[in-house]
């Protein structure tokens, strides 16, 4: 079995600045002139390899609830598994991970993979193509430069482990220690051993609630022994969508 995770539980704070509160919406949920046009219906239709795709929301869920069900073919929703993050307003992005991680692990058995993908990101097909083919575990790293105030950072350590550095206030960041690569995260991973991804999401609950997903998702990493089990993949296309204009980029790419 091959299962997706997407979160989309946050408040978009970015997205939203200066829009009035009855305006406002989940990021993933814009669109100006097609209501396909969205960030969620675009990744929905790159997971539909899966056989069931965990949708983590928060923020306003219901909106969630309402496009998949007025706007996503019913071919796809019957994979879909919407999951609510009532703590989205109180806790980082770790939790929203965890949730899915945990939907998946305790309902199905026999699951192969789990692809995690955060829900405001575009990224080109064939790049995806690449992490959906590819039968090891996998990091992603795309090609904008890295700035401390938005980048999350992915390093080769000189024991050739990966690690990842990430400021959730946009600060500076500091690296600690001598590395041989250094990339920009593409912010998308695939999971292969579900026992290691148990033991790495039963450790972020008992430990690191308030951490991002990159706690769950070092934890996991750093338990794989041999490299050769895991994969680097560029993306070509990467947009982290932030702002408006952002969106706008997006959607001319989609057209061209």
């Amino acid at each position: 079995m091959k299962i997706s995770i997407i979160t989309v539980a946050g408040i978009s704070s970015r997205f939203n600045k200066d829009i009035p509160d009855e305006k406002k919406i989940l990021k993933c949920l814009y669109y100006e002139k097609n209501p396909q046009d969205t960030l969620i219906y675009q990744m929905i239709k790159k997971l539909k390899y899966s056989d069931k795709i965990i949708i983590v929301g928060g923020y306003k869920y219901t909106d969630l609830i309402d496009y998949v069900n007025k706007y996503i073919p019913h071919e796809l929703q019957e994979k879909i598994i919407l999951v609510k993050n009532d703590l989205f307003d109180d806790l980082s992005s770790g939790y929203s991970l965890y949730l899915g991680i945990k939907e998946a692990l305790d309902n199905f058995n026999e699951i192969d993979e789990i692809l995690f993908v955060e829900g405001d990101l575009d990224i080109d097909g064939e790049s995806f193509t690449k992490v959906i083919k590819s039968d090891k575990n996998v990091l992603t790293c795309n090609r904008e430069p890295i700035y401390s105030n938005k980048s999350v950072v992915l390093y080769q350590n000189e024991n050739d482990k990966y690690h990842y550095l990430f400021n959730s206030d946009h600060g500076m960041l500091s690296l600690k220690e001598p590395f041989k690569a250094i990339f920009n995260s593409g912010q998308t991973w695939k999971f292969r051993d579900m026992d290691l991804l148990k033991i790495a999401n039963d450790e972020f609950y008992n430990n690191s609630m308030e951490d991002t997903n990159l706690a769950i998702i070092q934890k996991y990493f750093d338990l794989i022994e041999n490299n050769n089990d895991i994969e680097l993949i560029g993306l070509k296309h990467w947009v982290n969508c932030n702002t408006h204009d952002d969106y706008r980029f997006i959607v001319e790419y989609w057209r061209k």
